[in-house]
C-alpha cells in the first residue's frame, strides 16, 4: 500500500469481535475499505472527538479503538464524524481512556480555557475546558471537559467529560463520560459511560455503561451493562455483573445477571452462577447471590 496519503486521527466503535458492519478488523493492520467514502453508507467511519464514539456504538455492547483514516471526504454536519477509504486500528481504550483523550482533545480545540487554584472553582462553556486542584469544583458545557483533584467536583454536559480524583465526585450528561478515584461517585447520562475506583459508585443511563472497583456499586438502565467487584443492578434487557468475596446482582425484566463468589483471601472463584430475569425462577429488581452453581436471593 501507498505511503503518501494523509492520515487523520479519530476514535471509533466495534462490537466485541472487533467487528463494524460486518466487517472485520484487525488491530495494527492497514485495510483499503472502499474505492469511495460516503457517510454510512461507503468507506469506513470514525469521529474526530473521542465521546462522539458513543452516539454511534453504546458502551454496554462495544470496545473502542483509536485509529487513523486516509481518503477522508465526507464529513458529518452534527459531530465530528468523518468517512474515509482506509484505516489503521490502533490501540483499544477503555472509558478513562476516552475520557483522557476527550480532555486533550478538547483542550486543543476549545473556545476558551480556564484553570483555578487548589480550593476555587473553574468553569468553562460549550467546547471549554476547566479544569480545578484539590477540593475544588470544574464545570464545562456541551462538548466540554472538566476535570478536578482529590475531594474536587467536575461536572460536563451532553458529549462532555469529567474526571475527579479520590472522593471526588463526577458527572457528565447525555454521550458523556465520567470517572472519579477510590471513594468517589460517576454518572452520566444515557448513551454514557461512568467508571469508579475501589469503594466508589457509578451509574449510567439507558444504553449506558457503569463499572466500579473492589467494594463499589455500579448501576446502568435499560439495556446497560454495570460491572463492579461489589454490587451491580441494570435495568430491562442490560447485564449486571460482579466478581468479589461479597457479589451481589439485580436486574429488572429481561436482565441477565452474571455472579461471582471469590474466596476471600486468594480471590479464587469459589462458586458462580448465571440466569436471565424472568419474573418466575429470577424476579426483577431483587438482589442474587452465587451459592452452589446457582443464583439465589441473598438475605442481606
Amino acid at each position: 500500500m501507498s505511503d503518501n496519503k494523509t492520515w487523520i486521527k479519530a476514535y471509533k466503535g466495534f462490537d466485541k469481535d472487533l467487528k463494524c458492519k460486518g466487517r472485520q478488523y484487525t488491530e495494527g493492520v492497514e485495510d483499503h475499505v472502499s474505492d469511495v467514502a460516503k457517510l454510512c453508507k461507503e468507506g469506513v467511519d470514525a469521529c474526530e472527538r473521542p465521546l462522539d464514539v458513543f452516539r454511534y456504538y453504546a458502551p454496554a455492547d462495544s470496545v473502542y479503538h483509536e485509529v487513523e483514516l486516509a481518503g477522508v471526504f465526507d464529513e458529518h454536519q452534527e459531530d465530528s464524524k468523518i468517512c474515509g477509504t482506509d484505516i489503521k486500528v490502533k490501540g483499544k481504550l477503555d472509558i478513562a481512556g476516552l475520557i483522557k483523550a476527550q480532555i486533550k482533545y478538547t483542550k486543543s480545540h476549545c473556545t476558551n480555557e480556564y484553570n483555578a487554584e487548589n480550593g476555587k472553582p473553574a468553569s468553562a462553556g460549550d467546547c471549554g475546558a476547566a479544569s480545578a486542584g484539590y477540593c475544588g469544583a470544574a464545570s464545562a458545557g456541551y462538548c466540554g471537559a472538566a476535570s478536578a483533584g482529590d475531594c474536587g467536583a467536575a461536572s460536563a454536559g451532553d458529549c462532555g467529560a469529567a474526571s475527579a480524583g479520590d472522593c471526588g465526585a463526577a458527572s457528565a450528561g447525555y454521550c458523556g463520560a465520567a470517572s472519579a478515584g477510590y471513594c468517589g461517585a460517576a454518572s452520566a447520562g444515557d448513551c454514557g459511560a461512568a467508571s469508579a475506583g475501589d469503594c466508589g459508585a457509578a451509574s449510567a443511563g439507558d444504553c449506558g455503561a457503569a463499572s466500579a472497583g473492589y467494594c463499589g456499586a455500579a448501576s446502568a438502565g435499560d439495556c446497560g451493562a454495570a460491572t463492579s467487584k461489589g454490587k451491580s443492578s441494570v435495568g430491562e434487557n442490560g447485564i449486571a455483573c460482579s466478581r468479589s468475596d461479597n457479589a451481589r446482582v439485580k436486574g429488572d425484566m429481561g436482565a441477565v445477571l452474571v455472579c461471582a463468589e471469590e474466596n476471600e483471601y486468594n480471590h479464587d472463584i469459589k462458586t458462580w452462577a448465571a440466569g436471565v430475569v424472568d419474573g418466575v425462577n429470577i424476579l426483577p429488581d431483587v438482589w442474587y447471590k452465587a451459592e452452589n452453581g446457582r443464583l439465589v436471593p441473598a438475605d442481606d
